[in-house]
């Protein structure tokens, strides 16, 4: 059996280090660690304090009765309280409609939280560019010899080329000056 050269192998790990240690990926990581946290209190809120509240209200409409939230597909259902609801066991194959409502109860909150937090961010972005833009325009006004002239309707756009040789010639044109004097 062969055996890889080392270097290769430091290749690979420097490789993976340079990766890892990228801005995005480490903003990414944190990004995801956040969401973790973000999502667990999420679900704490969902489980412990909207639930509890809808279930009241649907005690109260319906006269203490209560809907049942579960559809028992297969077996004896055996009912047995768990956090304070009645949930059927494992003997039987039932589908837990009040967890599905849940999940989507936790996917509209953690939906709402991230649409303000993105409104805010382009909000505050929008303020920020309108700011530099009156601040450079009022640059403009006390400096009007700097600011950039626009150009003009159908007339031919400068390429990269076209710049490049400006520059060129210019470089030439202080040479030539220097080696004059």
């Amino acid at each position: 059996m062969a055996r890889k050269p080392k270097n290769k192998d430091k290749g690979i790990f420097a490789e993976f280090k340079k990766f890892i240690t990228r801005g995005n990926v480490i903003d990414l990581a944190v990004g995801v660690i956040i969401g973790g946290a973000f999502s667990a209190i999420v679900t704490a809120l969902t489980g412990k304090i909207i639930m509890p509240i809808i279930n009241l209200i649907i005690n109260l409409v319906t006269g203490g009765k209560g809907i049942n939230l579960i559809t028992i597909l297969n077996g004896e259902p055996q009912f047995i309280e768990v956090d304070g609801a009645q949930t059927a066991n494992a003997k039987c194959i039932y589908i837990d409609w009040g967890a599905f409502i849940e999940a989507i109860i936790n996917f509209l909150l953690i939906a709402i939280v991230l649409f303000i937090i993105i409104k805010v961010i382009n909000t505050l972005n929008e303020r920020k560019e309108a700011l530099e833009a009156k601040r450079l325009e009022a640059y403009y006004q006390k400096h009007p010899e700097e600011r950039p002239v626009p150009p003009e309707p159908g007339a031919p756009v400068p390429t990269e080329l076209d710049v490049l040789n400006e520059i060129r010639d210019l470089l030439k044109e202080q040479k030539q000056d220097k080696s004059k004097k």
